[in-house]
């Protein structure tokens, strides 16, 4: 029997889910895995599916969306600053297909994508399905920040791409605005493609916050905006986000799309479209509250961090600890009954992700559970 994607054999499943999967055969275990917000979606969000499939919206919509919610989506994206028309959107099975729809359209075997680390592990898993190679961009001894030097000294002669995630998944770091000038002249230099997967941008706690395709609007032609329904309106288990992208880029990518999935499905879009007149200020302001809480429990428990300022995620240094972050994470679910994720999950050993978007009940159980461990260490 012929050999499967040598690339894929390579890579390993997801290392979230396993250590969510290890917290399972727990019981009781405190879960800090997920990146999934513990909130309901809203009422008036759920109520418009009902109105859908009453009125029969079962058939296939439109390869790219309905054109009332890309028309929505445009209207949304322009008041966040950013230029972009309906038939500049693409509807995507959340921001997942929305990625992979992308790099798979930008990428040839052979070709490089710089990714600051540390950086969720499904760039890669694209990346090298397409039989392509990821440069690491180490930032952790620049705050997290991206250092233009740095960045000049990871491309490679094949380097095509550059992945931007502000707020950053699992750091919790916004890209200030020399970060993203870094990137901003380093692609127009080299002629590279921009990736910026920007599905924390609504759960940021920063006034003034800049994304990279509004503070650099010359790069329009070669960026791919990414965006999600998922973590600002607690709908991860909907599978609904979009990509945005100039329109050369944008018929490329939507013909990998089409083949990827066709379009999602049709009684989901008028809900989305209600989705975006929901404001999630109230849930953004309890991660705020839980971020404040998670920080000063793990300083007083002596763990380094860089202070997150959107997402819901925090990644303290963990090395003076006196063992591997997978260790350490294996460990706190077994004798402590809470469960994290080890850094190298994320191309950064000597860390660990912390989730706080579950109840306050649980988090504090959770933080009593690490603490108590730490304590006895």
């Amino acid at each position: 029997m012929a050999d499967t994607n040598s690339d894929l054999r390579q890579l390993a499943v997801s290392g979230i889910r396993r250590f969510n999967a290890l917290a399972s055969a727990v019981p009781g275990c405190v879960k800090l895995t997920l990146g999934e917000p513990e909130f309901d979606t809203p009422a008036p969000v759920k109520e418009a599916v009902s109105r859908s499939l009453a009125e029969g919206q079962t058939h296939y919509p439109p390869n790219n969306g309905k054109k009332e919610l890309r028309e929505a989506i445009s209207a949304y994206m322009r008041g966040q600053g950013l230029d972009y028309g309906a038939e500049d959107i693409i509807v995507a099975c959340g921001a997942t297909e929305a990625l992979s729809a992308t790099l798979l359209a930008l990428l040839n075997p052979g070709d490089e994508v710089v990714v600051p680390t540390p950086a969720f592990g499904l760039y890669e898993t694209i990346v090298r399905a397409a039989h392509g190679h990821v440069r690491a961009l180490d930032t952790t001894g620049s705050g997290f920040a991206i250092d233009e030097g740095a960045l000049r000294s990871a491309m490679g002669e094949r380097t095509k791409a550059i992945v931007v995630t502000s707020p950053n998944n699992p750091t919790g770091c916004v890209y200030g605005p020399e970060s993203l000038d870094a990137v901003a002249r380093v692609a127009a230099e080299r002629g590279l493609f921009v990736v910026c997967d920007d599905v924390y941008n609504r759960l940021c706690y920063l006034d003034g916050f800049q994304r990279l395709a509004a503070r650099r609007p010359e790069l329009k032609d070669r960026l791919v905006v990414v965006d999600s329904f998922s973590k600002p309106w607690a709908m991860t288990g909907w599978r609904i986000g979009w990509l945005a992208a100039a329109p050369a880029l944008r018929e490329q990518v939507e013909k990998m799309h089409q083949y990827l999935i066709s379009s999602i499905p049709a009684f989901v879009q008028d809900a989305a479209v209600v989705a975006l007149g929901c404001d999630p200020a109230p849930m953004r302001e309890t991660y705020r509250r839980r971020r404040d809480v998670v920080c000063e429990r793990l300083g007083a428990m002596g763990l380094p961090l860089t202070r997150p300022e959107g997402a819901f995620y925090v990644f303290p240094d963990v090395r003076g600890l006196g063992m591997a972050s997978e260790e350490l994470c294996e460990r706190l679910v077994r004798e402590a009954g809470v469960a994290c994720v080890p850094g190298e999950c994320f191309g950064a050993s000597g860390f660990m992700r912390l989730s706080y978007c579950v109840s306050d009940d649980q988090l504090e159980l959770g933080l009593d559970r690490i603490e108590s461990f730490v304590s006895g260490l």
